[in-house]
């Protein structure tokens, strides 16, 4: 489903000094498949998510998602494609404060249409049902708890039906309860819709409930 060929990114600093940060890194993720990886600060982990959802543009290499290299796309194209094939999960859950939970659900499909369908509100209903938030849908976000905004970010990200799911430590501003029901919530959701599933993540409780796991070390990734 998605591979990563030869991925090379670099950064200059202030000084004009150049940084490595991805040094001709190779992944390939199969449909359904949840992988998380793991490294310390610093390490490119956030850098490698960007350029998986297209939100950067490596050096050399190429993604192929379904065979097709993704950056052949123009701006537009590449627009598109991340709107309806790729969901993304932050730390923190950037949600619209002047909306309701459901409205902020549903910004994704207004993003590339005008009106909501009523399919795509009844598809917003269905999974803010799925993650225990019906009784909150209405309020919103100043008044839901940290993990309410979090689930909600999750039910966001999956409005478009998206076949890859990228998540940035995902629980990394949740206390253990929050952190353990949204994990949960996740491989749910990903053993339904049979979405492929990267996080970047510091938790190894987390990584270990991925199907594999990857150490991102000197701009590579090595399989733990």
């Amino acid at each position: 489903m998605l591979e990563i060929k030869n991925i090379s990114k670099s950064f200059t600093s202030g000084s004009g000094a150049k940084r490595t940060i991805l040094d001709n890194l190779n992944l390939k993720i199969n449909t359904g498949e949840k992988v998380a990886i793991v490294g310390p600060s610093g390490s490119g982990k956030t850098t490698l998510l960007n350029l998986i959802g297209t939100l950067d543009r490596p050096d050399s290499g190429e993604i192929l998602l379904d065979g097709e290299p993704v950056f052949k796309r123009n701006d537009n194209e590449l627009a598109a494609f991340r709107n309806q094939s790729v969901g993304f999960i932050f730390q923190l859950h950037h949600l619209l404060p002047q909306l309701s939970l459901i409205d902020n659900v549903l910004v994704p499909v207004l993003a590339r249409q005008a009106k909501i369908g009523k399919d795509q509100h009844n598809l917003a209903e269905q999974l803010i049902n799925s993650l225990g938030l019906d009784n909150v849908k209405l309020q919103k976000p100043g008044q839901l708890s940290g993990g309410e905004c979090q689930r909600a970010a999750v039910a966001r990200a999956l409005i478009n039906q998206p076949s890859l799911l990228l998540a940035d430590e995902p629980t990394g501003a949740l206390d253990q309860k929050s952190s353990d029901q949204l994990t949960e919530l996740v491989l749910k959701l990903n053993e339904a819709k049979n979405t492929a599933i990267i996080v970047v993540t510091h938790s190894m409780e987390l990584a270990k409930k991925m199907d594999k796991v990857y150490q991102l070390s000197n701009g590579k990734l090595i399989e733990a």
